[in-house]
């Protein structure tokens, strides 16, 4: 990353803290959050007001490191969906640990990761809106090193594109595509027969404002996804990169992209794409996953792949919601104040994972508690016989999938695990 994303990133540094960033002690307002993480409080003691939402800085650190290896092993180029997170100074930390460039899903995001200076963004989806178009080209004009590559699935998003494209100042260099091939009936977008594929490529062909550069999809939306089905879409996938190269469409590229890979099967992807034989120009092999960045302690935790390759390496849930409980209304009954506003919901509930004793600062485990529903601002919890929580205690619940874990928090404190916070994550969503 160049001096302009080092100056940007610094600007972030030096935003005042406020009532905008929920959590945060009352007494920092005014601060800088420079300021404020010099100060290296404590989460627990420091001033913080619950619920707040904690990332623990050795699991972060201990994920990260794991994905850079993992790709490296196998041969991957790697660009993590940045969709997950929204957050420059973690795509600046997995730019540091080797990644190519940073997926994302719409222009918005596109246009937050250029403000910080990323210079390689794999949009992972079709484009056709004009306005976004005129401004890649605007991008692509002004910097001859920004590299941009996003996906097309029809003829109709070929007319489309060149048209918004040749409405404005004719781009500097064509927009990068690649062929999103779909995963089957019933799944997403993406072209769904290789006669189709073909056609779309050949609208490509037709035109200068566009350049075909390889082939891509998402293995996650493979109907009735088990490891079958999923190869064999992954195979369909290298198959058409190398009916493409050998009907001459790859002619004059450096180099051919093949992309997929989200967090549920990418051993899968590094197995198949392992096979992709050669082609006339070099193959960059472009892994996309996202979640593990933070990894989760619900959905994605049951469904990475590290548990069926463990001699790999295991991810390491990263995040942590601290709540209060306000209410004991019953021996079978507790409430916290975390609720949807604040908690990720829409794969699984939170699981309640340890209580923090509000007399003695203690730590242990929240045996017997269960968190059964959400109400917008409450978390409901079954205790069972036993289960020691009182009115006072904070519990550390324990989230299900990443990507609306951070999209519910602004400023997110970095944690050690003596409860020291040592940095702060600004997301932009």
């Amino acid at each position: 990353m160049g001096v302009e994303s080092v100056e940007a990133l610094a600007r972030l540094a030096e935003e005042r803290v406020d009532h905008r960033f929920k959590g945060l002690p009352p007494d920092a307002d005014g601060l800088t959050v420079a300021e404020l993480a010099a100060q290296r409080r404590n989460l627990f003691t420091g001033g913080f007001t619950t619920p707040v939402l904690a990332l623990s800085a050795e699991r972060l650190e201990h994920n990260l490191a794991l994905m850079e290896t993992y790709s490296a092993r196998h041969g991957l180029a790697f660009a993590p969906h940045g969709k997950t997170s929204m957050a420059p100074e973690l795509f600046r930390r997995q730019i540091e640990r080797g990644a190519w460039g940073i997926t994302l899903a719409v222009p918005h995001q596109a246009r937050v990761a250029r403000e910080f200076g990323i210079e390689r963004i794999f949009l992972a989806n079709e484009v056709v809106d004009p306005v976004a178009l005129r401004w890649i080209a605007d991008e692509l004009a002004a910097d001859p090193g920004f590299r941009f590559v996003c996906y097309v699935d029809s003829v109709r998003g070929v007319e489309l594109m060149d048209a918004a494209l040749r409405g404005s100042a004719r781009p500097a260099r064509p927009v990068d595509v690649v062929v999103e091939l779909g995963a089957g009936e019933g799944a997403r977008t993406g072209v769904r027969t290789e006669a189709e594929c073909a056609a779309v490529a050949d609208a490509v062909a037709g035109v200068d404002t566009l350049r075909l550069v390889g082939v891509a999809g998402y293995e996650g939306e493979v109907p009735g996804a088990d490891p079958e089905r999923v190869g064999a879409w992954l195979r369909r996938l290298t198959a058409l990169a190398v009916d493409f190269d050998k009907a001459g469409r790859f002619a004059g590229l450096d180099e051919v992209i093949v992309s997929a890979g989200g967090s549920a099967w990418f051993d899968a992807v590094a197995e198949v794409f392992a096979e992709l034989p050669e082609l006339s120009v070099p193959v960059m092999k472009l892994l996309r996953s996202g979640a593990y960045v933070s990894h989760d302690a619900g959905h994605y935790r049951r469904i990475t792949p590290f548990n069926r390759i463990p001699e790999e390496g295991a991810l390491e849930p990263a995040f942590r919601l601290w709540a209060q409980v306000v209410s004991r209304p019953s021996p079978e009954q507790a409430f916290v104040n975390a609720g949807k506003r604040d908690a990720a919901h829409d794969l699984d509930l939170p699981s309640a994972e340890v209580v923090r004793d509000a007399g003695t600062g203690a730590v242990r485990d929240a045996t017997g508690i269960t968190v059964t529903g959400l109400s917008d601002q409450h978390a409901w919890l079954r205790t069972e016989a036993g289960a020691e929580v009182e009115v006072g205690d904070w519990v550390g619940l324990g989230l299900s999938h990443p990507c609306t874990s951070f999209d519910k928090w602004k400023l997110i404190p970095v944690v050690e695990a003596d409860g020291t916070v040592t940095d702060y994550v600004r997301t932009f969503f």
